[in-house]
């Protein structure tokens, strides 16, 4: 008998004692890579985005217009790469969104904009500020949302609170932006008094110049003593209401003028710029109080790009655990009003059962024609084939999303069949019990080694071009064909090596059966039903 490349790599591992180890080390590795690969909801895609702001003081929309929106307009859609610009001109500025095609690279694309902007820099007519790029991102979203809430604190005092949990939050690795929505900024409000104003002698350009001039602190130079350099600090910022009043805006008839003099300075909560309320509705248990609505302060915080949503969002949320025993009163009350990681963690699990449940059904549907025997060859080799797949997103850089795992859920049945032709062939083979065990084996592996290589890669060939659509649904879509491909050929790579040794293990027959009459699988019940109909 002349064996195919299917029958050598078949008769190397059914001979090799490393085939078990093999199997042991490959499947370690797939469940381990399950833990490192990043859970998210949605597959990540790059559609490279930013907003150019401009700034025109004085000037109409029209004028910003022409003079400003439509020249930039020409150059920004002059770059190699950009699909859109959106234009819009305010009274005193213009703002455009720029919008690349999907798929360009991040960093590229903001670099030929930078670079645009720097070159026509001297385009603008006299009094336009230098324009402002602001980047977007897909991970600008935010993954968590926490809210503070209190029966007896107001909005302005939760903001204080908020401001300091969110600068406790930020120290956690891999946290990006974070932001308070609702309650009430700290703002001095100085309110002049024109009556005493004119008595004094001071005008409030005079006065607001002052207070600008007396807010800062800047290193004014250095000297040596002793070996040893100092630095020389002068001014300092402006910290409380009585630092303000204090303060000599001018002279009238050869005394010092204070700021007390001449106006009233109040310490205390800004207007609100948003507003954000707390409660339950009437159907919960949990709350029930004759008021309806708290004050409330939400803090949303968003990830750097490609981190883990689940495991920022479990250590965010235990150390604001943490922060309740020192920094948060214990009448204010923290709620997970977004959680993001843990949404995307339950979507992967439920996926993942999914999976588990469709591979225990491929499998009892295996023992039903072919034994228990033939059952436990597919059980063995099926999850073995999705562990290589994991660990091959993981090196591709995908994520666990609904996108990756749904590929996977799609392939079982596709998956299982390699397997199944080199495992129902052999079964047949030692039926038949026409060759010894081994040379059986070997046999029966190059019968249909060949048909399934060929099979495996034309299915690859007619699901594979999916990943190659344009537009936004390409690089949403294309983790499913890919990940399918992968799976297909790591399925293959198993049925060649790791099923011929299963098989040759599992669906030996005992050599005390050898003195029954030989017979192959004509014979048998599923086989009769089948000429029969």
């Amino acid at each position: 008998m002349q064996e195919g490349i299917s029958g050598k790599i078949a008769h190397f591992f059914i001979n090799s004692k490393l085939t078990i180890l093999l199997m042991v080390a490959l499947m370690i590795i797939g469940v381990y890579s399950s833990f490192l690969i990043p859970r998210e909801e949605e597959p990540q895609i790059n559609v490279p985005m930013a907003d150019v702001m401009v700034g025109y003081p004085g000037a109409s929309p029209t004028e910003v217009e022409s003079r400003v929106a439509k020249p930039l307009e020409k150059i920004i859609s002059n770059i190699k790469g950009v699909e859109h610009v959106h234009t819009m001109a305010m009274n005193g500025q213009a703002m455009l969104i720029v919008q690349f095609y999907v798929g360009q690279d991040v960093e590229r694309s903001y670099v030929k904009l930078y670079d645009e902007l720097a070159k026509h820099e001297d385009m603008f007519p006299k009094g336009v500020y230098k324009p402002m790029v602001k980047t977007r991102s897909i991970d600008d979203v935010p993954m968590l949302g926490l809210t503070l809430w209190s029966e007896t604190q107001d909005d302005f005092q939760l903001r204080q609170i908020a401001e300091e949990v969110t600068s406790e939050i930020e120290k956690v690795k891999d946290v990006a932006i974070t932001k308070e929505i609702g309650g009430s900024n700290r703002e001095l409000k100085v309110i002049l008094d024109k009556d005493k104003m004119a008595e004094n002698g001071v005008d409030a350009l005079g006065i607001m110049q002052m207070i600008q001039a007396n807010n800062g602190s800047s290193q004014s130079g250095s000297f040596v003593q002793n070996d040893q350099e100092y630095l020389v600090t002068t001014g300092q910022f402006l910290s409380n209401s009585e630092d303000i009043e204090n303060l000599v805006v001018g002279v009238n008839k050869n005394m010092p003028v204070y700021l007390k003099q001449v106006a009233t300075v109040q310490d205390g909560p800004s207007t609100a710029r948003s507003y954000v309320s707390f409660g339950y509705g009437k159907a919960n248990e949990k709350f029930k109080t004759a008021k309806s609505e708290y004050p409330a302060v939400t803090i949303s915080i968003g990830k750097v790009k490609g981190a883990d949503a689940m495991k920022i969002s479990a250590k965010i949320i235990d150390k604001v655990e943490h922060l309740k025993k020192s920094l948060i009163p214990t009448d204010v009350h923290v709620e997970v009003t977004r959680n993001y990681g843990e949404t995307a963690s339950h979507k992967v699990g439920e996926l993942l059962l999914h999976l588990g449940i469709a591979i225990i059904a491929v499998t009892i549907l295996v023992i039903l024609a072919m034994g228990w025997r033939g059952g436990l060859v597919v059980f063995f080799s099926v999850p073995l084939t999705f562990a290589l797949t994991l660990f091959a997103y993981y090196l591709l850089g995908y994520t666990l999303n609904r996108i990756t795992l749904f590929a996977l859920v799609f392939v079982v049945g596709i998956v299982v069949d390699d397997s199944i032709i080199i495992a129902e062939n052999m079964h047949r083979h030692f039926k038949m019990k026409r060759l010894p065990f081994k040379q059986a084996a070997i046999y029966a592996i190059n019968e249909v080694g060949n048909p399934t290589i060929l099979a495996t890669f034309t299915v690859i060939a007619a699901i594979l071009p999916m990943a190659f659509v344009s537009g936004m649904m390409g690089p949403y879509m294309s983790p499913m064909p890919i990940g399918a491909s992968i799976a297909m050929l790591l399925s293959l790579f198993v049925a060649l090596t790791v099923t011929p040794y299963l098989g040759y293990h599992l669906l030996h027959e005992k050599d005390e059966q050898e003195h029954k009459e030989e017979q192959g699988l004509e014979t048998s019940w599923i086989y009769k039903i089948y000429k029969k109909v």
